[in-house]
């Protein structure tokens, strides 16, 4: 099975590590994320991953060659010359997925006790053209979501944007937070080809509602951290050991 890892950003919350290294080399628990990311992909089966890598690139290629790669295949995605959001990262990487199989998609700073083997096989089952893995936590920012799973749009509460615009009555939907982690059909790569070369998946995404099934996936028991900012560290190493 192949699988992704969203490791190209700057990491600008978790500035001054950030200055001197990727995020995806921030430590927690004595373990870069990535490698955190990547034992948790292998341990569920994949054995094909592909890295994008933008901010001190070349730290991260050595970093996976001091590991032989953890005896698996990996390949980085370079997208040092200029970052091409989520959607354009993934648009980048399509050669490395030509296996016309599902594949899954996870940010690097995202810590969880998913069990990635259900989430694809939910995903292989209902074989929607992705499936994202929500849950309700408290934000400001929602995906919306019928009863049946469906994606229907989004909402930024604070600033009442709606997506699709002119989104008008939201309460009827399902209101879940995403987990930066995904599960997408081959199919995406042809519907890619009209966006530009840099875009967000979520836009994408939210651009097909009413042609494309997108699903949900709330993991039962759900725990989750997003190590994105500075002060999330300390907590990031007992979730860490709890998981454990």
């Amino acid at each position: 099975m192949k699988a992704m890892i969203f490791a190209a950003g700057l990491g600008t919350r978790l500035k001054p590590l950030t200055d001197n290294m990727p995020k995806a080399l921030v430590p927690v628990g004595g373990k870069p994320l990535l490698e955190h990311v990547i034992l948790k992909l292998k341990a569920a089966g994949f054995n094909e991953i592909i890295v994008n890598v933008h901010h001190f690139p070349d730290m991260i290629i050595d970093f996976l060659k001091k590991k032989n790669h953890f005896n698996i295949h990996i390949e980085v995605s370079d997208e040092r010359d200029r970052l091409l959001d989520t959607g354009g990262g993934i648009r980048k990487a399509a050669p490395f997925f030509d296996d016309h199989t599902p594949f899954l998609v996870h940010n690097v700073d995202i810590l969880s006790n998913v069990d990635l083997q259900d989430l694809y096989r939910t995903h292989m089952q209902h074989n929607p053209l992705a499936t994202l893995v929500v849950s309700r936590r408290d934000t400001f920012r929602y995906l919306l979501f019928d009863a049946d799973g469906q994606l229907k749009g989004w909402i930024n509460e604070k600033t009442g944007e709606t997506k699709p615009a002119g989104t008008i009555d939201t309460n009827c939907w399902i209101k879940l937070a995403f987990s930066g982690i995904q599960v997408l059909s081959p199919q995406v790569f042809e519907l890619m080809n009209a966006c530009e070369d840099k875009f967000p998946i979520m836009d994408f995404y939210l651009s097909l509602v009413g042609t494309q099934r997108i699903n949900s996936y709330v993991p039962p028991h759900y725990r989750m951290l997003d190590v994105g900012k500075l002060n999330v560290l300390d907590e990031a190493e007992k979730f860490i050991k709890n998981l454990v």
